[in-house]
């Protein structure tokens, strides 16, 4: 038979320990230096220190893992490394003297890991090191574990797949989203999770992730919670069905807080519906205003072309008429030259009319024409300064800056008792400026009812803007911005 191959325990501790493991051995100067051997031959380095300071600094060092302590200080020295987070970490075995159980219960109480009796075993040593080593490592991948799961934005859990999610493990943050603390619903101690879960998402939670599990695949869904108080938080949850030895499915997954998200999201819907609505009355004043636009012109054509026409006719007729019989007595013809004044005076008022509806030169000429024409007939003198490159604008826009200079020249005209009067209408940056100055008594009154209310709705039908400077005594001063 071929030879039996016998492994060392040093060798399996060698194996576990890596490079740079250390174990530290405090106020144990009594305890044979051979006893150790099997710790160096498994390539563990050995500090000696004596009392608990010396141990305490050593291990915040990270200069050791493992700590075997004397039985005389070693219950203290545990506790102090359990008080403290920075060393906590370190797996703690405390010696025991030959029949003393009142130093393994003193030692255990204390908060040490494990005890070992002196004298001892090499093979008993080895174990216990081999274990300690595992147990650091173990407690610094359950460290860097809680450092993420503590740093998710979201709730991670493991809970076995059934109608109630039975929560086997949930990390803090489900407090902050539900309001309820992990303890409630670990094994349903308080309450379930179903329970939390809105009444109107629970059916629609269950089928999600129950196909999720049946057809083995991820399930990522977004429901609504009820937090104590009766309020709602949306979440959204990402997890994965996996299957145990025992068979048993469980559910390992996130939850995360969206209902920032989800807020502003309805926000943003109804920003948009807003916007659209807006946009429609915006729309649907710009028509009324070139519909009434389009009938006043249509008015004023009627009027030149029929009413105007006419009157236009008979007074020729009737001026004719008089000329042709002047050998009449003046008895006769003074009542038909006061006719032909007034009807002359009634043509000037219709003229004026059908301007004041819709000027003819506006749509024949322009806008630069139309307010050239405005400026010539204000009975207050009038300073021009135009400036649009001779380019023909939109009709809507045309007419609403056309209104705008002529209602401000009116109130000029009327109210002011200004001086001089200045207008100016340029193109820049895609926009229409205009601007009527004057120089008189000002406090123009823009509020409701006024004809500078009506403009402000006149310019704003075509998404434009209007401004009024007019303190007391200094003038008027008016701004439109029209965009073409």
């Amino acid at each position: 038979m071929g030879a039996t191959l016998h492994r060392r325990p040093e060798d399996a501790l060698a194996a576990i320990a890596g490079d740079g493991q250390s174990v530290l051995l405090v106020d144990l100067d009594d305890v044979a230096d051979g006893a150790w051997a099997p710790l160096e031959a498994a390539g563990l380095r050995l500090l000696r220190v004596a009392g608990a300071d010396a141990a305490l600094h050593a291990l915040a060092q990270r200069e050791a893992q493992v700590v075997i302590a004397h039985p005389r200080g070693g219950p203290a020295l545990a506790r102090s490394v359990r008080a403290r987070p920075d060393v906590a970490g370190a797996h703690i075995v405390v010696c025991a003297r030959p029949g003393s159980p009142h130093d393994l219960r003193e030692a255990l109480d204390a908060g040490a890991d494990d005890v070992i009796r002196i004298p001892f075993e090499p093979e008993v040593l080895v174990a216990r090191v081999a274990a300690g080593l595992r147990a650091v490592r173990l407690r610094a991948h359950e460290a860097r574990l809680a450092s993420l799961v503590g740093n998710i934005p979201g709730a991670v859990y493991r809970c076995a797949c059934d109608r109630k999610w039975t929560m086997e493990w949930i990390s803090a943050e489900i407090e902050a989203i539900v309001g309820y603390p992990p303890g409630d619903f670990i094994d349903n101690a308080v309450r379930t999770f179903a329970s939390v879960t809105h009444p109107d998402d629970v059916e629609s939670v269950e089928v999600a992730v129950f196909a999720a599990a049946e057809e083995g695949r991820p399930y990522g869904l977004e429901y609504r919670l009820v937090r104590p108080d009766g309020s709602v938080r949306w979440v959204l949850e990402r997890g994965q069905v996996l299957e145990a030895e025992d068979g048993r499915q469980w559910l390992d997954g996130v939850i995360f807080d969206i209902t920032a998200r989800r807020e502003a999201e309805e926000a943003l819907r109804e920003h948009e519906v807003m916007q659209a609505q807006l946009a429609e009355v915006r729309a649907s004043r710009a028509r009324i205003v070139e519909a009434g636009d389009r009938a006043r012109s249509a008015i004023e054509r009627d009027l030149h072309d029929g009413a105007q026409q006419r009157f236009v006719s008979v007074a020729l007729r009737l001026q004719v008429w008089l000329a042709t019989h002047r050998d009449l007595p003046e008895a006769t013809t003074a009542d038909l030259h006061e006719i032909l004044e007034e009807l002359r005076a009634g043509l000037g008022d219709l003229r004026e009319l059908a301007r004041g509806l819709h000027p003819g030169v506006l749509s024949a000429h322009g806008l630069e024409h139309a307010v050239s024409a405005l400026g010539a007939r204000c009975t207050v003198p009038v300073e021009l300064r135009l400036e649009l490159d001779g380019e023909r604008l939109a009709e809507g826009i045309e007419s609403t800056a056309y209104f705008v200079v002529s209602e401000a020249l009116t109130n000029v005209a009327r109210h002011a008792q200004a001086e001089r009067a200045w207008v100016c209408v340029e193109r820049r940056d895609g926009n229409v400026e205009l601007e009527v100055r004057d120089d008189g008594v000002g406090g123009a009154e823009t509020g409701s009812g006024s004809g500078l209310q009506g403009l402000r709705d006149r310019v704003a039908a075509v998404n434009g803007a209007l401004e009024i400077y007019s303190p007391p005594g200094r003038g008027t001063v008016l701004r439109a911005r029209l965009p073409v």
